[in-house]
């Protein structure tokens, strides 16, 4: 039967092929890797693997790796010492000098960088990537950590995060924490739950638990504080509960969407204080002291002299009309309805307190109504009794006449 000269080469290609596999000497590599260990453990380093017994799949490279490890199974270890002190933990990978020195029981740990986790103990479900990275963590589990000395003091902190180099650095039992960004949470100790985001956010915090932080050196003046939230804001030094957006200087104005045209039937007005915080005037009497009535203050509005303008063009583009005083002239007339601005200078009217005594004006004015009404109604009393008395004698004269008449006439 006739076939190609190219069919009959690809053939013979083919068994020759096949037939290395038949040679015992035949090997991908020359020289031939090191090999024969039982248990699909690999060693390769002075003393690496030293004590095994019974563990396998394990990969010790470098001197002194895995060198206490006796029944751990599927460990990997690259460079000088890494799970060095390892006998039963298992499933823990260490690149870098020193990496899990100190493991021995440890499980599901991941360090790559010279002594990253090197003071692991039984620690697990750990990641460090970056020298010195979670370096004393010992018992701690669930925490990773990714830059240069990130979580470098924590011993037995669990569950925290902690990105970029000195994140967390100091943190030491604490738990729970997220920092991103380059010595965020850096002197936290025993502070939990914190969320830092950005360059040195809340890089004070020792032992404040549950504030957040966004943007560069966001909560950076927080040290004991809880429940804060600065975006964008350093914050205030013990400080608790408080929320702080933006910088003064820094933003000049605010747009929050949701807000308009969004009709609320039980709402109060929200205020804002000298120093920027937002609230409502409460009117309990619980908060308040000294009262007493009003009287003639309120009679300083009736000095007001009411205006209509239009703001200028950068900051009503519309010219919308306007109605209302102005705060200069307030001032001269009683400087406390006037709110002032960082520089002390007069800046806006407290209309509810000119409301306040508005109401006050006119309930005085009611009340002399009513006065009024009262007199007028007394002497509408009076008058019509006098009426009455008037009436009974101008009848008493009217039926007099006929009996005088006859007297004149007898006379």
């Amino acid at each position: 039967m006739n076939r190609s000269p190219l069919r009959l080469g690809f053939i013979l290609i083919a068994l020759v092929l096949a037939s290395f596999p038949l040679s015992p000497t035949a090997r991908a590599v020359d020289p031939p890797p090191d090999g024969g260990y039982s248990g699909e453990n690999t060693a390769e380093g002075d003393d690496a693997l030293f004590n095994l017994t019974s563990g396998v799949a394990n990969t010790a490279i470098g001197f002194n790796t895995l060198y206490a490890n006796t029944r751990g199974n599927s460990n990997t270890a690259n460079g000088s010492q890494a799970l060095f002190r390892n006998t039963i933990g298992f499933d823990n990978t260490a690149s870098g000098a020193g990496a899990l020195f100190s493991n021995t029981a440890g499980i599901n740990n991941t360090a790559t960088g010279n002594v990253a986790l090197s003071h692991n103990t039984t620690g697990i479900l750990n990641a460090a990537t970056g020298a010195g990275a979670l370096n004393y963590n010992t018992i701690g589990q669930g925490n990773t950590a990714d830059g240069f000395e990130a979580l470098f003091d924590n011993t037995s902190g669990s569950f925290n995060a902690a990105l970029g180099e000195f994140a967390l650095f100091a943190n030491t039992t604490a738990s729970n924490n997220t920092a991103i960004g380059g010595a965020t949470l850096y002197f936290n100790t025993t502070g939990s739950n914190n969320t830092a985001v950005g360059h040195t956010a809340l890089e004070r915090n020792t032992s404040g638990n549950s504030n957040i932080a966004l943007g560069d050196a966001s909560g950076s003046n927080l040290t004991t504080g809880d429940g804060n939230i600065d975006i964008g804001n350093a914050g205030v030094a013990n400080e608790s509960g408080v929320i702080r957006i933006g910088t003064e200087g820094n933003q000049t104005a605010i747009f929050v969407a949701g807000i308009k045209n969004s009709p609320l039937a039980s709402a109060v007005a929200v205020g804002i204080s000298p120093t920027g915080q937002l609230g409502v005037r409460p009117s309990a009497v619980r908060f308040k002291e000294r009262i007493k009535p009003m009287d003639k203050a309120s009679e300083a509005i009736l000095s007001l002299e009411p205006v209509t303008f239009r703001y200028k063009h950068e900051l009503d583009p519309e010219g919308i009309a306007q109605f209302g005083l102005v705060a200069e002239q307030v001032e001269k007339v009683n400087p406390a309805l006037v709110a002032r601005d960082e520089q002390g200078k007069p800046f806006t009217v407290r209309y509810e307190a000119v409301n306040a005594m508005l109401l006050n004006e006119f309930l005085k004015e009611h009340r002399k109504v009513e006065e009024q009404g009262r007199i007028i109604a007394q002497q509408q009393t009076e008058i019509h009794a006098l009426a009455s008395q008037i009436q009974k004698v101008s009848d008493q004269l009217e039926m007099s006449k006929p009996a005088q008449q006859m007297v004149a006439d007898n006379q």
